[in-house]
């Protein structure tokens, strides 16, 4: 069995993979495992969910098996996950639970970790909890039992918090915001519009089953019609959990990760807000992006995909600024983790106070055609790692010969390998990522 905790938690589809069951037993292991770390007093979890129909369940047995460990529970309901992690350092609690699949189908759904302060738990805390899981322990009995509660006011708190963390007023500007029926339905049209926008807010009403269905960050038809419908200066899309934001502008042209990171990126270095002059990114962002910051005066430092791995770099340097081409952007002096909001809110803020159009700001990056082919596959590892695709890579490689590059690498959420190719055209792009993907496809069919 490979490990159980992925990039961004414990992920798979709900009642068959992530079962109750597994749900209690990593709660009640977190739960130990941390009170083993720290016996000064019994931890403290929050236990936040998106609005997916599998979470009111999900989140039933996390609470469960966290209180029969001992452990004082506070219920926040639905709250987007940089919003879990936020609260769980402003009250000083021990853990923070996230029940959500991110931008992920509905039949899906995860755990995410947060330890205290708010910051992912490293992967040897991860490590811990999962051997744990499945070990005889002492159950506490009694007033030892753990109590749960609600923090009522939670979603005030947040959204407070991300209006005073906005740089600049957004008075004059009208935005269309996807909430992608999911956990920012609340959150996200309420911050803008008190930050000064006029709002327009769209895939705001979840129902438990619509949640990243044809909306938000991963399918921007929507916000781009409503954007042009409505004559809006800006578009903004956020996926279930609200960590990633994307963009369209007045025309509809689709602003990605890699845009938003470099208007960000420009704007600290005029403010002197950029430390060391750098910038994070993973190997997927364009390589439009590094020869914009390389314009810049800005260095790139690449990472491996995942926003675990851009926020140990951005840790580990002390930089204030980093992220991912699929809009998951960290600035830590202002979030834990990928704030989709906030990070909206930056970017608006830097529309506002330069007074020029998101498109004239986004003009900076000169994206190299690219294509990126998600592969189903029943076996990813060994899909990836085949001798006929690692050859056709390597073969690729060469005919683009410095004039671009492939990037192939198995999903750590999903049962996918992910083709991505960058070339001088989009039509050579294409050949080469259909030409892999196809013998991808053959080495595991799905």
């Amino acid at each position: 069995m490979g490990r159980l905790f992925g990039t961004d938690g414990v992920r798979g589809r709900a009642n068959a993979d992530l079962t109750v069951e597994l749900a209690m037993s990593v709660a009640v292991s977190a739960a130990h495992t941390l009170a083993e770390r720290d016996r000064t007093h019994p931890p403290v979890a929050l236990v936040g969910r998106d609005p997916r129909a599998s979470g009111e369940m999900l989140e039933a047995a996390v609470v469960a098996g966290l209180a029969s460990a001992g452990a004082t529970v506070i219920r926040l309901g639905v709250l987007p996950t940089p919003g879990v992690a936020y609260l769980v350092g402003e009250v000083n609690a021990d853990l923070g639970v996230m029940i959500s699949a991110s931008h992920n189908p509905m039949p899906d759904n995860g755990i995410k970790l947060f330890a205290a302060g708010g910051h992912k738990l490293p992967d040897e805390i991860e490590d811990a909890i999962e051997a744990a899981i499945g070990t005889p322990f002492s159950r506490p009995t009694g007033a030892q039992v753990g109590r749960v509660h609600e923090l009522v006011d939670g979603v005030e708190y947040y959204i407070a918090h991300l209006v005073d963390r906005a740089p600049h007023r957004l008075d004059g500007l009208t935005v269309v915001v996807d909430c992608a029926n999911g956990a920012a339905s609340e959150v996200a049209p309420a911050a803008y519009e008190r930050a000064g926008a006029r709002v327009i807010a769209i895939n705001a009403e979840p129902d438990g089953l619509n949640i990243n269905d044809g909306c938000g960050s991963t399918h921007l038809e929507a916000v781009r019609a409503a954007v042009l419908e409505h004559g809006a200066d800006v578009g903004i899309a956020h996926d279930g959990d609200a960590d990633r934001c994307l963009a369209v502008t007045a025309s509809g042209e689709e602003i990605d990760g890699d845009q938003i990171m470099a208007i960000l990126a420009l704007g600290m270095q005029e403010s002197g807000l950029l430390t060391e002059q750098t910038l994070v990114a993973t190997v997927m962002s364009n390589l439009g992006l590094k020869l914009a910051m390389q314009d810049a005066g800005i260095r790139l430092v690449e990472t491996k995909v995942g926003d675990r791995y851009v926020l140990e770099a951005l840790r580990a340097g002390g930089f204030a600024l980093g992220g991912e081409q699929s809009g998951h952007v960290v600035m830590p002096a202002h979030s834990t983790t990928g704030d989709g909001v906030l990070t909206g809110l930056h970017l608006l803020s830097r529309v506002a106070a330069t007074g020029k159009s998101l498109a004239e700001l986004a003009a900076v990056v000169n994206r190299l055609p690219q294509i990126l082919i998600n592969v189903p596959v029943a076996d990813r590892t060994a899909a990836a790692e085949a001798a006929d695709v690692t050859a056709a890579v390597s073969a690729a490689m060469s005919q683009l010969d410095g004039t671009g590059r492939v990037l192939l690498r198995p999903s750590g959420t999903e049962q996918l390998v992910r083709v991505m190719v960058e070339a001088p055209t989009s039509e050579l792009a294409g050949e080469v990522a259909e030409r892999i993907a196809t013998l991808v496809r053959a080495a595991s069919p799905a």
